[in-house]
């Protein structure tokens, strides 16, 4: 047995694995709903750069939607390479969570204050998104695993960005 996990060609033994049908369903669902939390986020700071008047913010949120469009990238390869088909909805929670952020944007002026916990609040959703993503490691290769963990990581740093400029507020 390779004792690191590798084919000579320093691909992962697993890579070579056939999964079944069922398998690369689970495998598609679940990297099908990064894309869309991802989704949600380019959405949901689009909407927030529009919800703001300060410079500083609509940089941020921009960088947030690149970030974002970066992200989605790998996991709609990873998608197809399992024979899926890449998702370009939204979730309905996204959804939701756009709606409730215009309307806080609305009632309170375009506050910075209440555009940055509404993206918390988004961050978080991504947040358990992610973790939800790599508990379901019975399915997913650990090639998956380790890009979505990478994932959740520079997303969580984006969180824990956004938490220091409500704490300054």
């Amino acid at each position: 047995m390779n004792i690191d996990n590798k084919q000579p060609n320093n691909t992962p033994i697993e890579e070579y694995r056939l999964y079944s049908l069922e398998e690369k369903e689970k495998i598609v669902e679940v990297l099908n709903s990064l894309v869309q939390i991802n989704n949600d986020r380019i959405e949901g700071y689009g909407q927030a750069a529009e919800s703001t008047d300060d410079i500083d913010l609509k940089v941020l949120f921009n960088r947030m939607i690149s970030k974002s469009q970066s992200l989605k990238i790998p996991l709609i390869k990873e998608v197809r390479k399992y024979g899926g088909e890449p998702t370009e909805a939204t979730t309905t929670l996204g959804k939701v969570f756009r709606v409730w952020m215009d309307f806080k944007a609305t009632l309170s002026g375009k506050d910075r204050k209440a555009i940055l916990k509404s993206c918390e609040y988004g961050e978080s959703a991504a947040q358990d998104t992610y973790t939800d993503a790599i508990n379901e490691n019975e399915y997913l290769p650990f090639s998956i695993i380790e890009m979505v963990t990478d994932q959740k990581v520079q997303l969580n740093d984006d969180l824990n960005y956004v938490k220091s400029l409500i704490e300054k507020q």
